[in-house]
């Protein structure tokens, strides 16, 4: 379960000292948040979401498509670890070299699991929408729907029948069929 430890106030670099036995680690704020090993439809869902995503990304060449693990530290108590996210270009024009290099993101998503579906919808929302990612994504697998969310949303936009994601205006639309997506991760 997603629990959160509360005794100390922690940082991405005492996150990063911590032992590799499996679980996942980020800190939000201080608040330091473990996750077990995901189960196969979660990886699933992160691998359907890659593939559609990577040709749409690499021919828009506005960024790189990758997935967890990966420090995304954005301030010093602040390390998260998207399951899928875009990191644009460096100012350079280049791919990053470091995950120290990526300071926003032109999209995080999340495929909800029961440990990770508070820190999900409430303490990551929050972050994201606070300026370093453009566009966040809820993948909510039992409930067959994808949440979105953007800088300034009250709620979010529950989408069950298409997603669609144009990170510039000077962009085509990709356009995602989520009924085809949940067919294909949940092998139904």
């Amino acid at each position: 379960m997603g629990m959160p430890e509360t005794a100390r106030r922690w940082t991405a670099e005492m996150v990063r000292a911590l032992p590799d036995d499996g679980n996942r680690y980020e800190v939000i704020d201080g608040e330091l948040l473990v996750t077990p090993s995901p189960r196969a439809t979660h990886q699933r869902a992160v691998t359907e979401l890659l593939v559609r995503l990577f040709p749409y990304v690499e021919a828009a060449k506005i960024g790189e498509v990758m997935t967890s693990p990966a420090d995304i530290e954005f301030r010093e108590d602040t390390l998260v670890q998207p399951d899928v996210f875009v990191a644009p270009l460096t100012p350079a024009g280049r791919k990053v070299r470091d995950w120290r290099d990526i300071k926003n993101l032109l999209l995080a998503v999340e495929v909800l699991s029961p440990s990770t579906a508070r820190a999900d919808r409430q303490v990551k929302r929050r972050l994201y929408q606070e300026g370093p990612v453009s566009e966040y994504w809820i993948v909510d697998l039992d409930g067959r729907v994808v949440e979105r969310w953007r800088p300034g949303d009250d709620r979010p936009a529950v989408l069950s029948d298409r997603l669609t994601w144009q990170p510039t205006a000077n962009l085509p639309t990709l356009e995602m069929d989520l009924p085809a997506f949940f067919q294909n991760v949940l092998d139904d």
